[in-house]
């Protein structure tokens, strides 16, 4: 017997219990949430679309996971706690196999993060998936894009590039005993939460690396009203990227245009690296400087020797898709 919308909601989306601050979740017309008393809400959004942001044939599981994942790492650059989530889903003709396999990734990732699910739809057509999540935070800490100010240091968490690679693994342009790995961190992104509590009263600006460093770090830029100096060898990789892609050029590229690696990018002040350290200790991610902010617009990539690093292009949307 074919699963109907509402077969569908009862079975895999509908919680067994109403979490904090939820008065009325799932199952009625909208959601009725009561935020912490003295707390800010941050909401954000995000949608994937099959044969743009993910290959056709993707574990539903890695679905679930991922479409949660990188609204978390929106929460996280704004140093949000998250809290709720609506989800909204477009799917072609798809059996139960599919919708468990989803709600089992989406559903540990929201565990993890003591989130719940509150509302949404679903119905029939092209595989779309979108989620919007909110958090919360205390009045005027929600970090930003506009703070960062020359002089002040620029800063990435964990490594990039690896994401890239890991998509090259999967439409079969790479091979290597390190794909695995690579392909891990593009279908399962660690998103930096606990580092944008961290971060809180300490950076001056963040922004989630989604559509590769240089790109993201220009919208930072923008907000700001100043520039960057980065030096690119500076840039961290991992080592499985180091051992897939031994062309030193090659992985530049990567580590600075590719996308969905979902870590973050922030300033911080000058004279707060004490702070900094304990910040990096506290989310258990390391804290790399990669460069400076400075008064002159725009983005200067630089070797160690001083010489010029030309700019990756970075994702567009109606540009290069998945497949």
């Amino acid at each position: 017997m074919a699963l109907t919308e509402f077969d569908i909601i009862r079975r895999w989306f509908t919680p067994a219990r109403a979490g904090a601050g939820v008065r009325t979740g799932v199952g009625d017309d909208g959601a009725v949430l009561a935020p912490p008393p003295g707390r800010e809400l941050v909401v954000v959004t995000d949608t994937l679309v099959e044969g743009v942001h993910f290959l056709r044939g993707t574990d539903p599981a890695d679905l679930g996971y991922r479409l949660l994942a990188v609204n978390l790492s929106d929460l996280a650059a704004m140093g949000a706690e998250p809290a709720w989530f609506t989800l909204n889903l477009t799917v072609p003709a798809a059996g139960a196999a599919w919708f468990e396999g989803f709600a089992a990734g989406l559903g540990a990732l929201a565990r993890r993060w003591d989130m719940d699910l509150v509302g949404g739809d679903t119905c029939r057509g092209p595989c779309v998936l979108s989620l919007t999540a909110a958090g919360t935070v205390p009045p005027g800490q929600a970090l930003g894009r506009g703070g960062g100010r020359p002089g002040d240091g620029l800063y990435v968490t964990g490594t990039l590039g690896d994401a890239a690679a890991g998509l090259a693994c999967l439409r079969g342009e790479r091979r290597g005993d390190a794909c695995k790995a690579l392909v891990q961190r593009f279908l399962r992104p660690e998103p930096r939460v606990a580092a944008g509590l961290a971060l809180r009263g300490l950076a001056s600006a963040c922004i989630d690396v989604s559509d590769g460093l240089a790109a993201d770090l220009g919208h930072l830029l923008a907000a700001g009203g100043c520039g960057a100096v980065v030096e690119v060898e500076a840039v961290p990789v991992s080592p499985e990227l180091a051992r897939h892609e031994p062309d030193p050029e090659r992985r530049l590229a990567l580590a600075l245009g590719g996308g969905d690696d979902y870590e973050l990018c922030f300033s911080v002040p000058p004279g707060a690296e004490d702070r900094l350290a304990a910040a990096a200790e506290a989310a258990g991610v390391g804290f790399t400087r990669i460069g400076e902010l400075v008064p002159q617009p725009g983005l200067v990539l630089r070797h160690a020797d001083g010489s010029p690093c030309p700019p990756p292009a970075g994702w567009t949307h109606f540009g290069e898709a998945a497949g």
